[in-house]
């Protein structure tokens, strides 16, 4: 119904204006009595075989939805009621900030995909973190990743202090940290990938995680558009400074092959054209790094037979962003029941 039905007339409208607008419908349709409870009845899969545990966290299902979509923390719970195994959060930044001038949300229909240059659009941690307060642990609670950067005016010398003061505010309220430094929307924030910089930034997160009474995994996420070289320096970050893992990937700013009319939209690429590539990263940190540490895989993901690659290629869970909006909340299920299929 969603594809049929839904979808042609969602994609009628303005991309930006359009994800507000279900923002609220799901929001309104949470709010009617008994509706949360038909939502998990229609979406979830509920299998003890489906459980994961990663980096000592323990997941519902590993199928999550990735960062960029629910930025201030403000419909978590309700998403979480469409199946989701996660949900995380971000990307966030000490400040409030608007993001880059608006247009800057593209459809790619013919190739599948989305261009974005939001830039960091969010209300600051702070606001956040009070929305996050009502996710208390238990019974309903909604496991969590914080997806962390740097405010567009902070200075590169100066970025490890804004994600130590997101890393201050969300330590009590997330399950895990995310840490951005590959988003291609905010100006040479990608040169914070480079070995030195980026070996410094996760080794002090990391020495503060320590003084904490339980450290909380921390992740990197990483760009499509590194070298095998620069792929190789990760692993040895990851190994150096003994962080939890590694998501592959974020948006990538490779052009190649699309037939869409807004192809030359400046911006990070997303969704189908993307399969391919962080697919091949995942397989190369996975079988460079002997399995060293785990992988969430991200990229592309618009069917169950793309979730299984990625598993396949070294993945220990999945995230969706792009798909999600193509396929709609059916696409997790879908994912979940081919898993159960296969075991």
């Amino acid at each position: 119904m969603y594809k049929s039905l839904i979808r042609p007339v969602l994609f009628r409208f303005d991309p930006e204006k359009i994800h507000y607008f279900t923002f609220s419908t799901i929001r309104f349709l949470n709010c009617i009595p008994g509706m949360p409870s038909i939502l998990k009845s229609m979406f979830e899969v509920n299998d003890p075989r489906l459980e994961r545990e990663v980096f000592g966290l323990k997941f519902k299902n590993p199928v999550g939805l990735a960062a960029g979509l629910d930025k201030d923390a403000k419909l978590y719970k309700e998403l979480g009621n469409l199946g989701f195994g996660f949900i995380e959060i971000g990307t966030l930044t000490p400040k409030p900030q608007d993001g880059n001038p608006k247009k800057r949300l593209f459809r790619l229909r013919e190739d599948g995909g989305l261009i974005n240059r939001m830039g960091f659009n969010n209300g600051g941690v702070a606001e956040a973190v009070e929305r996050l307060k009502k996710n208390p642990k238990g019974k309903g609670h909604v496991l969590i990743g914080g997806n962390i950067g740097k405010n567009k005016v902070t200075p590169n010398e100066d970025a490890v202090s804004d994600y130590e003061i997101c890393f201050d505010a969300l330590y009590d309220y997330v399950d895990y940290f995310v840490v951005n430094v590959s988003s291609p929307n905010t100006p040479n924030l990608r040169e914070l990938q480079d070995k030195e910089p980026l070996t410094q930034l996760l080794q002090t997160l990391q020495d503060k995680n320590q003084t904490k009474p339980v450290q909380k995994p921390i992740l990197l996420k990483i760009a499509p558009d590194l070298t095998d070289s620069q792929l190789l320096d990760i692993i040895d970050i990851v190994q150096t400074t003994k962080i939890a893992g590694v998501i592959a990937t974020n948006t990538t700013i490779s052009r190649e092959g699309l037939q869409s009319e807004n192809k030359k939209e400046t911006g990070g690429l997303s969704g189908k054209p993307l399969t391919k590539r962080s697919t091949e990263v995942i397989r190369f940190l996975s079988e460079k790094s002997n399995k060293a540490f785990p992988i969430i895989g991200v990229g592309g993901i618009h069917t169950a037979e793309d979730a299984i690659e990625k598993l396949e290629a070294g993945a220990s869970l999945i995230q969706l962003y792009t798909g999600f909006i193509y396929e709609g909340p059916g696409l997790i299920k879908a994912i979940n029941k081919k898993l159960l299929s296969k075991k």
